[in-house]
């Protein structure tokens, strides 16, 4: 769950609304519960989008935290919390 956790604690740092789409299937981003619906593995294509004044930022914050793998998920003082 962490990815997930890390995914909308940083998209609501933003005012823009963001929707992610996976399939046919459109979700909050901002919302940890809608993200875990998406069933999303690594390696899985997700389409982003943000509406708002900030929506560029956005984007780009959220694609280069998935890139990256959610760096701070993997770090080692979080990989054995819950």
């Amino acid at each position: 769950m962490r990815p997930a956790y890390l995914f909308a604690e940083t998209a609501a740092t933003f005012q823009s609304d963001i929707e992610v789409v996976k399939d046919d299937l459109r979700i909050d981003g901002k919302s940890v519960l809608s993200i875990l619906t998406l069933g999303a593995a690594k390696g899985v294509q997700l389409e982003l989008n943000a509406t708002g004044p900030d929506a560029t930022e956005a984007i780009n914050t959220l694609a280069e935290l998935m890139e990256n793998g959610f760096p701070e998920s993997n770090s080692p003082e979080t990989s054995d919390k819950v």
